[in-house]
């Protein structure tokens, strides 16, 4: 595994975007905006499904912010995988990676529940656990970026 992880940061691509005085902090600031724009248009959704928000119709706002989401989700992925490869071998390593993948598995099969299931209560239950797990799946992003 550790050969396979240190072939990903010895590519090209990836020794250049260390390498780059620009790169890397633009690639960073993509990352926060596309985890910004995810967990802001979740968060709001989720609110609009439990009531929070009521003057806006559910069906129309819902349906954007999904959009958004999963905008926000793609461009996170990719970022993340980006940066993730500069030093794939010391996060490979690290509990509180694997904690983060594991978290945002969690978060997006409860994304998947929420969008097939038609029951009220329940979607208003997953919306709730929604609330939780993306500030929590930032959070702990947050704290990889300070622990390397």
């Amino acid at each position: 595994m550790e050969t396979l992880l240190g072939s990903i940061e010895q590519l090209a691509l990836i020794k250049a975007l260390k390498t780059s005085f620009f790169a890397y902090p633009v690639v960073n600031a993509l990352h926060i905006l596309a985890v910004g724009g995810l967990v802001t248009s979740v968060i709001l959704m989720d609110l609009r499904v439990i009531g929070v928000i009521r003057s806006i119709d559910e069906q129309p706002f819902v349906r954007l912010l999904r959009r958004v989401a999963l905008g926000g989700f793609g461009l996170a992925v990719l970022t993340g995988a980006l940066m993730f490869a500069v030093r794939a071998t010391d996060y490979a390593g690290m509990p509180l990676f694997w904690i983060k993948l594991g978290l945002i598995f969690v978060a997006g099969l409860n994304f998947l529940a929420f969008s097939l299931l038609r029951v009220e209560g329940a979607r208003r239950v997953l919306a709730g656990v929604s609330i939780v797990l993306w500030p929590t799946v930032l959070l702990v992003g947050r704290f990889l970026g300070f622990v390397l």
